[in-house]
C-alpha cells in the first residue's frame, strides 16, 4: 500500500524512498515488530481464557514438561501471522503476484495448523486433525502455488531444478515440477512443525533462514545481481524481501512472549505456515535445494522422525531415546537452554553456508 506513495516523489523526494525494496524491508520489520509487541499480551490474554488448560503435554515426553509447560496456550502462530499480514499488505507491492502466492499459501497451511491446535486443545490431547487428510490439504494447496508460480514463468526455467555451486545447471523437470516444488513446500512446512517443541526453538532458526532468503530473493529478482552472480533472475521475486522482513519482526515479536519460560506456544498455526512460507519463496526464487541447506536444522528434525519411526516399525528398536532430536539431547542431560542455544549456533552455520553457495559457483 506505502509502495505508491512512490508515485508521489514527483511531489516531495522523501516519497522516493518508497520505490526502494531494501527501505520498505526495513519499514516491513519495524512494523511487524510493533504489531506483535503492542497487540500480543492481550492476544496471550484471550487465548489463555479461551482454552483453559492450554497446549496438551506429551505425556511420554521429557518429565520437566509436565511442570513447566503444563497450562502455557498456544496457537501463537496467530500473532505471527497477524503481524507478518499487516506488515507486508502495509509496505510490499500488492501489484506483485509472487507476495500474493506467498500470502496465500502461509494462511492455507496456517488454516490446517489452527483447526489442528483446535482439537489438540478442546480434546486435550497431542493428537489433533488426521495425518493423511492433513497432508492431503497442504498438498492441494503447495501444489496450487507451484502451479502458479511456473504460470508467472517466461521460459523453461520455471518448471527446472537449479543446483547451488554450479553455474548454469538446470534439470528440466517439465510438468513433475508441481510434484517436486509441491513436496518442497509441504516438507518445509512439516520441518519447521517438528521443530518447534522448546520454547525459543524453532522461530530463531525462522527468523535467520528468512533473512538469508530475503538476501536471496532481492538479488534473484535483481537482474544485475543475479548476473553477477550466475544465478537465476527470476522477475518479481525481489519484492519476497519485504514478506520475509515482516517475517523477522513478527518473529522477534514473538519471540518476546516466547522467550522461556515462554508465555505462549507457537502451535502449528505458526510452524506450518512459516514453513509453508519459506518453501514457497524457495520455489518462487528457484533455490529449493539451498532451502536445505539454510534449513539444515529443519530436515535434520524431520530426518529424526523418520528414522526414528521407520526403525521402530521394521526392527522394534529405536534410534533416538526420542523424537524430534531435540528432545534426544534433553533424555541425554542437555538442559533446555543448552538445547535451544545450539541449535540456534549450528542454524546459523548452515545458512551462512547456504548463502555461500550464492558465490562460489
Amino acid at each position: 500500500m506505502l509502495f505508491l506513495l512512490g508515485d508521489l516523489s514527483d511531489k516531495l523526494i522523501i516519497f522516493n524512498l518508497f520505490r526502494y525494496t531494501t527501505f520498505r524491508t526495513g519499514g516491513a520489520i519495524l512494523t511487524g515488530l510493533a504489531f506483535v509487541l503492542l497487540f500480543g499480551p492481550a492476544m496471550i490474554n484471550t487465548l489463555r481464557v479461551k482454552q483453559g488448560k492450554g497446549q496438551p503435554i506429551r505425556a511420554d515426553g521429557p518429565a520437566s514438561h509436565l511442570l513447566t509447560k503444563r497450562g502455557t496456550p498456544t496457537m501463537g502462530g496467530l500473532m505471527i501471522l497477524a503481524g507478518v499480514i499487516v506488515s507486508t499488505l502495509l509496505w510490499a507491492n500488492l501489484l506483485n503476484a509472487y507476495v500474493w502466492i506467498v500470502i496465500l499459501v502461509t494462511v492455507g497451511f496456517g488454516a490446517i495448523g489452527f483447526y489442528d491446535d483446535f482439537l489438540k486443545v478442546t480434546k486435550q490431547s497431542h493428537r489433533g486433525f488426521s495425518e493423511r487428510q492433513r497432508l492431503i490439504l497442504e498438498a492441494v494447496i503447495a501444489a496450487a502455488a507451484v502451479w502458479a508460480i511456473t504460470a508467472l514463468g517466461r521460459d523453461s526455467s520455471a518448471t527446472g531444478v537449479a543446483f547451488p555451486f554450479f553455474k548454469g545447471v538446470l534439470l528440466p523437470l517439465g510438468y513433475f515440477f508441481i510434484v517436486f516444488g509441491g513436496f518442497v513446500i509441504v516438507g518445509a512446512g512439516n520441518a519447521v512443525n517438528f521443530t518447534d517443541g522448546l520454547d525459543g526453538l524453532a522461530i530463531v532458526p525462522v527468523m535467520i533462514a528468512a533473512g538469508s532468503f530475503g538476501l536471496i530473493a532481492y538479488v534473484s529478482g535483481n537482474i544485475n545481481f543475479a548476473h553477477y552472480l550466475d544465478i537465476n533472475y527470476v522477475r518479481g521475486t525481489q519484492e519476497l524481501a519485504v514478506v520475509l522482513g515482516a517475517v523477522i519482526g513478527a518473529g522477534l515479536g514473538f519471540l518476546w512472549f516466547n522467550a522461556p519460560p515462554a508465555a505462549i506456544f507457537m502451535g502449528d498455526t505458526g510452524s506450518l505456515a512459516l514453513g509453508g512460507l519459506l518453501g514457497t519463496v524457495a520455489v518462487a526464487t528457484k533455490h529449493e535445494i539451498v532451502l536445505a541447506i539454510v534449513g539444515g536444522l529443519f530436515v535434520l528434525e524431520a530426518a529424526s522422525v523418520i528414522i526414528q519411526i521407520t526403525s521402530f516399525k521394521l526392527t522394534g528398536k529405536r534410534v533416538f531415546r526420542m523424537a524430534p532430536i531435540h528432545h534426544h539431547f534433553e533424555q541425554l542431560g542437555w538442559k533446555e537452554p543448552q538445547v535451544v542455544i545450539r541449535f540456534w549456533i549450528i542454524a546459523f552455520v548452515l545458512a551462512l553456508i547456504g548463502l555461500s553457495t550464492l558465490k562460489l559457483r
